[in-house]
């Protein structure tokens, strides 16, 4: 390793040591270290928690609106999310440990009404808690929507929008996402 790049990586060291101590004095719960390139972490500090091991890439958001709540939105010890992902928490959005999550994806547990008569953007929020289960694997650009549980070690396609349940172990993909297949019998094949 050349000396540029070994002050190169300490750089990025010290800027996560310090958004680890800067978005703790907001009010993060961080429970350890937490790896985090330039995130964005807009309000409601206090709702969010990040368990040890995290690590959030360039552009990842965790955005959390309506009344304050801890633990609204949890990421769980060892997952890793990529870039410009969005977590969009209202209610409860839980993502489970040693999860990955893929560039691009959003997770939102709220949604506008939608009846006929009054705009959209003067409809009051729905909601309904998303779970995502430890070990799943969620692909790049993939939309979880609310009221949605990924089970343990599930795996959501690239460009998949998961609008139901995900079975645990389950490979799942398309629009609306369907279940392909199971990974136990991926790896008898």
């Amino acid at each position: 390793m050349t000396a540029m790049h070994l002050a190169h990586r300490i750089g990025l060291g010290f800027a996560s040591r310090f958004r680890n101590v800067y978005y703790r004095a907001l009010g993060v719960r961080v429970d350890g270290y937490v790896w985090m390139r330039a995130v964005s972490i807009p309000r409601n500090w206090s709702d969010i928690t990040l368990e040890t091991n995290v690590a959030l890439d360039h552009g990842v958001v965790l955005q959390c609106s309506g009344p304050p709540r801890r633990d609204k939105l949890v990421i769980g010890s060892g997952t890793y999310v990529n870039r410009y992902t969005m977590f969009d928490a209202h209610h409860e959005l839980i993502i489970g440990r040693n999860c990955m999550i893929g560039p691009h994806c959003y997770f939102t547990d709220a949604d506008h009404g939608a009846a006929p008569g009054l705009a959209v953007k003067f409809q009051p929020m729905h909601h309904a808690a998303v779970v995502v289960g430890d070990e799943a694997w969620i692909g790049a650009a993939a939309v979880v929507l609310p009221g949605v549980t990924v089970g343990r070690g599930a795996v959501v396609g690239a460009g998949s929008v998961v609008s139901r349940d995900v079975p645990s172990n389950a490979i799942v993909a398309g629009v609306p996402a369907r279940v392909l297949r199971f990974r136990e019998e991926s790896m008898r094949a």
